[in-house]
């Protein structure tokens, strides 16, 4: 099931988000007494996070039963500027009352091949499942290519079927990545996509109602097995779908 959420503006998207996010934490440890979350990384969800670890937040989340982890990680050293953990860290796991022992941080600052080996262990003993494990909430952003998490155009992590969790070299970015792979981020109980911006609005209608091309729109890959998929938009990220 995949469902359209327009927040108005940017201050109504990011508090939106930020109720989403919160509402799911709810009724994961209601249900199951923890909240599994994977984080996006890049810039639309920054102020998001920053939302999350203000006061009225951090009074609606049981913090000691959410774990954290990273759907994607750029190669580099935690305290690089591209890093998605120096972001998430500087915004949201040094804010919030979050147990250290709770964030499981993706090293890519180790060769890619060991780093997504590691990971996927790192999860398989977490989980304790054979078949991908369905975190609770899975956050994704979308790239003006179409991209998503670390699944890029024409590369060989979109044809994965069986790991959960590849290095990828982006021949466009001359750069190393690590990243959660479609099957992994299919078995979530729900994926939510944040995007911002009249900059998203032709991607995001390529995606939802152009023809269906996984390998030219990495995005179209996330469709859930069981779990609901959310597309959490500004006005202006929608104004193509909304005007269709």
């Amino acid at each position: 099931m995949s469902q359209l959420h327009v927040l108005g503006d940017h201050s109504s998207f990011v508090n939106g988000a930020a109720d989403f996010i919160a509402d799911a934490a709810a009724r994961a440890q209601a249900a199951r007494g923890r909240f599994t979350l994977a984080l996006s990384g890049g810039s639309t969800p920054q102020p998001i996070y920053a939302r999350l670890a203000a006061a009225e937040y951090r009074a609606r989340l049981d913090w000691s039963r959410t774990y954290i982890f990273f759907g994607d990680e750029r190669c580099v050293p935690p305290d690089d500027a591209q890093s998605n953990y120096r972001m998430a860290r500087q915004a949201l796991l040094d804010q919030a009352p979050l147990p250290r022992e709770n964030i499981y941080r993706l090293r890519g600052e180790d060769d890619p091949a060991r780093a997504a080996l590691q990971y996927e262990q790192t999860l398989q003993a977490f989980f304790r499942c054979a078949p991908p494990p369905a975190f609770d909430l899975i956050l994704l952003g979308l790239g003006d290519n179409g991209h998503t998490a670390s699944l890029f155009p024409g590369t060989a992590a979109l044809r994965e079927r069986e790991r959960w969790v590849v290095p990828q070299y982006v021949e466009t970015l001359r750069a190393w990545r690590v990243t959660f792979t479609a099957p992994l981020i299919n078995a979530a109980r729900d994926i939510a996509f944040l995007i911002q911006g009249a900059d998203k609005a032709q991607i995001l209608w390529n995606v939802l109602r152009g023809p269906y091309q996984p390998d030219v729109l990495p995005a179209q890959l996330v469709q859930p097995m069981q779990g609901e998929l959310h597309w959490l938009t500004d006005a202006t990220a929608a104004a193509k779908i909304t005007t269709a």
